[in-house]
């Protein structure tokens, strides 16, 4: 079990920070909640105590023999600031210590993330500018605030990302750090990740489709986008909340696909095909309901197959020296080995790296965990043991940093 300190600022998205705190209490972490004062006045103590099982630390003076200011960042594995504030960042970047929170901040020697919150005019100010790329030198993990609604009517680039993404991005940081330091050693490249499934429709209410959820697509997006990279999502009926600093270019169909990762492709040091296109379309389709026949016989289908995304993107490269991954599903044969059919793929395919999970039985999809063999054009094998899809996520970036 990890101890992980919350420390939330005085935003109005401090609510938000009660849904990050009951998620990692109910994935099993011991978390103390540190709020500033300000923070206070928007979520009452009661409430962060009632939500983490534990008494809230809110100030320096309370429980002296045990020297809060110091014992408090010096047991963590993680701290995690969500709302951090134009203010905290300030104070965080200058080495203040006014409160308990900013001792923690100072005292602390485990990773540190931090969830910017705040109208778009103090984010893009110089001088927040200049704090949040002092702690990134730090090695503090700062996310990219979300674009949408912030206070009152305004919108823009500001707002806290969503509860879960903060949850996943932090977590992934802790898990990260027990093998590596967490650098932002992707800075400066530009990424594009495809994730989930294409959809070909039949009618306005049938599809053909897979089981992809699109859950490694957005860990591969999430790890990029912590280690410094500017990623491009490209999402095929994916239903989850936009990682942080993120683009995101929802799509439909295989085509459009196939058409938007073109597109992104053409600036991407590397792409990663983790999405499922799906390999056939219905040759016409029908615009309005089919109906069932009376006489009981089913409709004939005719296919035509979909483009292969992956081997155009390989034939028709758009940058010298650009990285390629592909993912091959498989369940093996009579004949093949997963592993098998993984190197026949990669060799026709053409990337430098293909993911090759094995899928008997339905395994991967949808679920929070993953194992595969990462094969390389150049022979190299990576086999990644069962472990969350961030851990693997990582191992892909690792491989294809070292191929830059």
């Amino acid at each position: 079990m990890s101890s992980v300190v919350l420390g939330v600022t005085g935003g109005i998205a401090a609510y938000k920070a009660c849904e990050v705190l009951r998620r990692f209490t109910e994935s099993g972490h011991d978390v103390t909640v540190v709020p500033t004062a300000a923070a206070l006045e928007f979520v009452g103590a009661p409430t962060w105590a009632a939500l983490s099982g534990k008494p809230v630390a809110t100030d320096v003076w309370t429980s002296v023999a045990e020297v809060p200011h110091v014992r408090i960042g010096q047991q963590a594995d993680l701290v995690l600031v969500a709302p951090a504030t134009a203010d905290l960042l300030a104070r965080a970047a200058h080495g203040l210590a006014d409160d308990l929170l900013t001792n923690t901040l100072l005292t602390a020697r485990c990773p540190v993330v931090m969830a910017p919150a705040m109208h778009t005019e103090m984010w893009e100010h110089p001088a927040t500018q200049s704090n949040v790329a002092l702690l990134r030198e730090r090695g503090v993990v700062v996310l990219e605030p979300a674009v949408g609604r912030l206070t009152g009517a305004d919108t823009g680039k500001g707002r806290l990302p969503e509860p879960a993404e903060i949850h996943a991005a932090a977590v992934d940081v802790l898990e990260r750090s027990a093998v590596a330091p967490v650098e932002r050693d992707l800075a400066g490249r530009h990424v594009v990740v495809s994730a989930g499934g294409g959809r070909e429709y039949l009618d306005p209410v049938r599809f053909l489709g897979n089981r992809s959820s699109g859950l490694q697509g957005w860990a591969l997006a999430r790890t990029a986008a912590v280690r410094g990279a500017e990623v491009t999502l490209v999402a095929a009926n994916v239903d989850l909340p936009d990682p942080p600093g993120v683009r995101v270019v929802h799509v439909g169909s295989t085509v459009e696909l196939g058409d938007a990762v073109r597109t992104a492709a053409e600036s991407a040091d590397a792409v990663v095909m983790s999405a499922a296109p799906a390999d056939f379309r219905p040759l016409e389709r029908s615009e309005s309901k089919i109906k069932k026949a009376e006489d009981g016989s089913a409709p004939t289908l005719a296919l035509a197959q979909n483009p292969d995304i992956l081997a155009g993107l390989t034939r028709d490269r758009a940058r010298a020296g650009q990285v390629i991954v592909g993912f091959a599903a498989e369940t093996g044969d009579a004949d093949h080995s997963v592993l098998d059919l993984g190197r026949a793929k990669l060799a026709r395919k053409g990337c430098e790296l293909l993911v090759v999970n094995d899928v008997s039985g339905g395994r991967v999809f949808g679920e929070t965990d993953n194992e595969a063999v990462v094969l390389g054009s150049d022979g190299s094998l990576v086999e990644v043991p069962r472990g969350s899809k961030a851990a693997l996520a990582h191992v892909i970036w690792d491989c294809v940093r070292d191929r830059w």
